[in-house]
């Protein structure tokens, strides 16, 4: 059995001990997976792109037809009163906004509050092992919905890819669709290929992360041709370079997929020169883009 932290968060107005929290089981978050979360990272105690991180919550609320229920200046207060109570420099922080507690009805209520939920855990990083010497990963075809671009708490399509790579003993699982790369259960996809930086165009099967649009400013700041396109699973086969990205896990290099060593000659299975210019880059930007 876990035991709930003892943790301050935030619920519908109140800050309270983690274990301390209750929603109603007529949540429509509980019963219908309806409703947005947003993951941020903290690095010693300072939110790391919070405007970036807020744009894309109230993003994926709008698509559900939420209302976004705090201003910038409350999300923003209120994130910053629960890393300051968390005795962890480096923290995660969750958000979670559900359409609110009504009677069960598939129809959308428009006359309910919505339940407004915030903690914040420490960060587990990428250890200096799987920097140095890279993480397996396992692919599968894509069968989730067909909505991956919103944050939704409808994970179990995510759930289930991602216990495909843990039944594997694996880090990630990297999913097609089609043919294509989409993305791993949580994590973006790139790949490396004649010293650039590949990664598939923006669609309704994959959730933009955050890392999109960071990766492509560190690349050009490295001088890294950066490109978005369908990316086929033979390519990603074949890469010089496969690396993750995600808010745990910043840059990660993918070394060997489904068994088979990722890379070409003497790089054959280890970390590439792009994921080290990369990675160098995103450590300088985690000092200058925090708040």
């Amino acid at each position: 059995m876990h035991a709930i932290p003892d943790s301050l968060c935030y619920l519908n107005g109140e800050f309270s001990p983690l274990r301390d929290a209750k929603v109603s089981v007529l949540d429509r978050g509980f019963l219908f997976g309806d409703g947005i979360y947003e993951v941020m990272p903290v690095y010693g105690r300072r939110l790391f792109r919070f405007d970036q991180h807020l744009a894309r919550l109230e993003h994926g609320l709008g698509k559900i037809r939420i209302g976004n229920p705090l201003g910038h200046s409350q999300w923003l207060s209120h994130c910053r009163a629960l890393v300051a109570a968390h005795p962890s420099d480096d923290q995660l922080i969750y958000i979670q906004v559900t359409r609110g507690v009504a009677p069960r009805d598939h129809a959308m209520p428009t006359d309910i509050a919505p339940t407004v939920f915030i903690m914040t855990n420490p960060l587990k990083s990428p250890t200096p092992e799987e920097r140095h010497a890279g993480v397996a990963c396992t692919t599968a075809r894509d069968f989730r919905w067909e909505r991956g671009d919103l944050k939704s708490i409808s994970l179990l399509g995510n759930v289930l890819a991602r216990q495909l790579s843990v039944d594997q003993g694996t880090a990630e699982t990297i999913l097609f669709r089609d043919g294509f790369l989409t993305e791993a259960s949580g994590s973006n996809v790139w790949v490396a290929h004649e010293g650039a930086l590949l990664g598939p165009p923006k669609s309704d099967h994959l959730l933009e992360g955050i890392r999109y649009e960071l990766l492509r400013e560190l690349c050009e700041e490295e001088g890294i041709a950066f490109n978005l396109r369908p990316i086929t699973e033979a390519e990603v086969l074949s890469a010089d370079e496969v690396m993750l990205s995600a808010t745990s896990k910043e840059v990660l290099p993918v070394t060997s997929i489904d068994g088979e060593s990722v890379g070409h000659g003497a790089l054959r299975g280890k970390p590439g020169p792009l994921y080290a210019r990369i990675h160098a880059a995103y450590q300088r930007a985690k000092a200058s883009q925090s708040i």
